[in-house]
């Protein structure tokens, strides 16, 4: 598929056919391209637990227990997808890169960052297997699990201290589904959001 087609063709789906699994090496292919992720120092402080078979169970009997009513159709279909990857950035491995002799910084305070690179580069790295999932045919989601149950989430599947989640991309074939009401809102133009030399200046 071209990438102009690949771009074009991203959406979030909702719902997915319960009975055709993701390929393993189509499986290999999304995590693989993730890692092709820019990152700041090539820090890579990023990590994937891969959910499948039996063990999207346990995802979902902490993250869907008592949910808000407005979201149950969605969850539906989400329970559906036969692959989950769970993205997490990890700080610390950012901090200890730019104190390396090559970096220079002599201390690890997060005042040196502009911005936080290690959910960046993370959500970077989720947006490659988003676009790969595209290209090889499939649909998926990003969504983030309740915040309440991120603790027990992490503890159920033994994710260690310092790992923060920044969401699960469901994985599968598409099934129908109702698109997001959110849309109505409409793609925002260039001429809205872009500043040509100066701010306010949105003329090409």
């Amino acid at each position: 598929m071209e990438f102009s087609e690949v771009v074009r063709r991203r959406r979030m789906v909702r719902n997915y056919d319960p009975d055709r699994p993701v390929p393993a090496e189509i499986r290999e292919r999304i995590l693989e391209n993730g890692l092709r992720a820019p990152s700041g120092g090539f820090t890579q402080g990023w990590a994937f637990l891969t959910i499948e078979g039996d063990d999207r169970e346990r995802y979902w009997r902490i993250a869907a227990e008592d949910p808000d009513e407005k979201y149950v159709e969605w969850i539906t279909g989400l329970r559906r997808a036969p692959l989950l990857i769970f993205a997490f950035a990890h700080k610390d491995a950012y901090l200890d890169r730019y104190t390396a002799p090559d970096k220079g910084w002599t201390d690890r305070d997060e005042k040196h960052w502009t911005a936080p690179y290690w959910y960046i580069d993370t959500g970077m790295a989720a947006l490659l297997m988003l676009q790969t999932v595209v290209d090889e045919g499939l649909g998926a989601c990003l969504f983030g699990p309740p915040a309440e149950k991120v603790g027990r989430l992490k503890e159920e599947f033994g994710v260690p201290d310092g790992f923060d989640p920044i969401g699960v991309i469901s994985i599968g074939y598409r099934a129908p589904d109702k698109r997001s009401p959110s849309l109505k809102r409409g793609r925002r133009s260039t001429a809205e959001v872009v500043h040509r030399g100066h701010w306010g200046r949105h003329q090409a």
